[in-house]
């Protein structure tokens, strides 16, 4: 099997898969394949935003600590590769087409999902290579999640959470709470961010202590400045600067913090160094990703309400430092586009709406419909053509810009650079 064929067989899946109700179809997928899960150790990420920081914050430390450590992420930002990684390396292309050779010789005719498919040749490769820990992301939700058919992990992790996938998780906080919540399991433990609501955690609460997991209390830490650009923090007396802008940085880096020195008592040495090196140089692609050059070019796929927001605080710091925001935009249909329109634009000094970047694009004219009721928005014929337009205007005007909706729209762009 060469790489086509590869990508051939992988997408002959669709990204859903048939309908679910239970995790039957993974566990089935699970044991045609060895059942490889059940030899590898794993923390377990659930969350509707943060969930990639917080991952590279954990993976990292573990990294920068001497373990050999599998990250599995979703969706994939350069290539299909990169959402599979060993240390930060993505899997080759022949261990890809290798194992996916394998996977395909093993399954049924069931109506997997390119996620359930993708899992299995990540599992079959972190076995292969003999990894210490595997830092792992749910893909949607938790309880339902084809992730959550390992046994019981290390560590679960759960992150920010808010409205979301709605029309498959629930309508409120809480229903996707109790979603999320699914990943925690008996006899584990579980740190949830402290930015949640309190009936949040409350339900994270009660889960844990039904499934006689260890609730996990949060570092003791104190912010350090003025809120500004970087989060920075104090903790046992050092001050931690994330390299990744935004406030809400503060509280992924805390929990990865907080996650860390848990797995120290499972027996991992992670070193205080390498946890403060992990949190002040990790930089995960598209997330709040400040990219240096004339002009700066800030690109965020923060895709729902929750995640417009926090890049909106970072826009409105700098509108108060004197930079002007010339945003360049684009969603997809299946998100509150009309929410994430109106929390950005207003600090726009000039929008410009994109479509084309995924079969189920917002139609640009759309969105600057939304957008004209708070700055001048105008629409371009591409991403490549709005970039320049935008960058033209950030130069003339000592701006930035902004690059930012769909994940999928952030993708396109730093696969043009």
């Amino acid at each position: 099997m060469n790489i086509n064929q590869c990508m051939s067989f992988i997408n002959s899946y669709s990204k859903s898969g048939g309908k679910i109700t239970d995790l039957s179809r993974a566990r089935e997928l699970m044991d045609s394949i060895g059942n490889p899960e059940n030899r590898l150790k794993f923390v377990h990420i659930a969350g509707t935003n943060g969930k990639g920081s917080t991952l590279e914050y954990i993976s990292d430390a573990l990294i920068l600590s001497g373990y050999k450590t599998g990250q599995f992420t979703s969706p994939f930002i350069l290539k299909y590769n990169d959402r599979i990684r060993i240390n930060g390396t993505e899997i080759d292309d022949e261990s890809l087409c290798d194992i996916a050779e394998f996977v395909r010789s093993k399954v049924s005719d069931r109506e997997y999902s390119q996620f359930e498919i993708t899992m299995a040749v990540a599992f079959l490769w972190f076995e292969r290579e003999k990894c210490d820990i595997v830092v792992l992301e749910t893909g949607i939700g938790g309880l339902l999640d084809c992730t959550n058919v390992i046994p019981s992990p290390l560590l679960s992790v759960i992150t920010s959470i808010s409205l979301d996938h709605t029309a498959l998780l629930g309508n409120t906080v809480e229903e996707i709470a109790v979603q999320k919540a699914g990943i925690i399991k008996e006899n584990s433990a579980v740190v949830v961010s402290q930015d949640n609501k309190e009936n949040v955690i409350d339900i994270m609460l009660k889960t844990a202590k039904a499934k006689n997991s260890e609730f996990l209390q949060h570092e003791d830490t104190s912010p350090y400045g003025d809120g500004g650009l970087y989060a920075s923090f104090i903790y046992k007396g050092q001050r931690y600067q994330p390299k990744m802008a935004g406030i809400h940085q503060y509280y992924n880096a805390i929990t990865a913090l907080t996650a860390c020195c848990y797995l120290r008592k499972k027996g991992f040495d992670i070193p205080d160094e390498s946890i403060k090196k992990s949190i002040e140089t990790t930089q995960v692609m598209a997330r709040v990703q400040i990219i240096d050059g004339q002009p700066p070019v800030i690109v965020d796929g923060g895709h729902n309400p929750s995640g417009a927001s926090m890049l909106a605080l970072t826009l409105m710091y700098l509108g108060t430092r004197g930079h002007k925001i010339y945003t360049v935009m684009g969603m997809i249909d299946s998100k509150d586009y009309c929410e994430c329109v109106k929390a950005i634009a207003p600090l726009s000094d000039n929008f410009i709406a994109v479509d084309g970047f995924a079969p189920n694009a917002v139609k640009a004219e759309d969105i600057a419909d939304i957008a004209s009721f708070y700055t001048k928005a105008e629409t371009a014929e591409s991403l490549e053509t709005a970039v320049e337009n935008a960058k033209n205007l950030a130069l003339e005007n000592n701006g930035i810009v902004v690059v930012c909706g769909s994940l999928y729209l952030a993708s396109e762009y730093l696969n043009m650079k």
